[in-house]
């Protein structure tokens, strides 16, 4: 009898839906590949119980390529300040890949106890300026805001490998009690313990943990790119098509050098730009 259900865990070419309560390890139809189709974890899908295949994929409201996972309400993006250390590009690459799926992003610090107080300083005044623009920023000690954030949402983990997902998601929920590793001081990264996709229930939330990375490849057009960066949103540039890289009359530019608008930012917008 076909059912409808959401893919829940991937792992290899097996998919684990939930349905009324009930799991199911399935696997997806040849169709699929030949349609250049893959399902997702988040995935809502029509299966058939009997011969547990899935058969259909419903409409997505969004998706993500890295991690791979659909239809998702909020992106933590777990951001170590220390061991590894904190890579703004990374979290500058992350907040506009997110944001250009119309998903929330939240960023939450790890590893803070690491840090001494002129290094607390500093990240402080960074992370300042991210609030200032819109953005939500947590630490991995806010575990009461951050379950009252994440209420009735489906939410994925992303970050560097090494950022402390999966110790994040243990501390949310005692019971789970995912694998953990130090990072590896001969590489000076993060070592992987997730290797597969999976979200977990917990409280009302859909939590998924999914494998670590170091990169991430930007996909947008340059004029999408321009408005994923909301201090600029208030700028009057001279010329309204204004791409805030080479163009005189620039307000954005005048307000990098005035230092209203961050400088290492604005250098990591002109880097993606040139990627694009």
């Amino acid at each position: 009898m076909n059912k409808q259900g959401k893919i829940i865990k991937q792992k290899s070419n097996l998919y684990t839906v939930l349905s009324e309560g009930e799991t199911y390890e399935c696997r997806a139809r040849g169709k699929f590949r030949n349609d250049f189709l893959t399902p997702l974890v988040g995935e809502f899908v029509v299966f058939d119980d009997e011969t547990n295949y899935i058969l259909e994929l419903l409409e997505r409201k969004n998706s993500l390529k890295r991690p791979s996972i659909a239809n998702v309400d909020a992106a933590l993006i777990v951001t170590s300040v220390k061991e590894p250390n904190l890579s703004l590009t990374l979290l500058d690459r992350e907040l506009a890949c997110i944001s250009n799926e119309n998903i929330e992003p939240v960023i939450c610090l790890t590893k803070t106890d690491l840090l001494s107080s002129k290094e607390r300083k500093q990240i402080n005044k960074i992370f300042a300026y991210y609030k200032k623009i819109g953005f939500k920023v947590v630490t991995n000690k806010h575990l009461f805001r951050l379950k009252r954030i994440i209420k009735d949402k489906t939410v994925v983990l992303t970050g560097q490998t090494g950022a402390g997902k999966s110790t994040l998601i243990n501390n949310l929920d005692k019971k789970l009690n995912l694998e953990t590793k130090e990072i590896s001081k001969a590489l000076g990264r993060g070592v992987h313990t997730t290797r597969h996709t999976e979200l977990f229930k917990i409280g009302g939330a859909y939590i998924a943990d999914t494998p670590g990375f170091s990169s991430l490849d930007l996909t947008m057009s340059k004029n999408k790119l321009k408005e994923l960066y909301p201090e600029f949103r208030f700028a009057r540039c001279k010329y309204g098509d204004c791409n805030h890289i080479k163009e005189s009359g620039c307000m954005v530019k005048e307000l990098v050098e005035l230092g209203r608008i961050n400088k290492n930012r604005y250098e990591n917008y002109v880097k993606f730009w040139g990627e694009l």
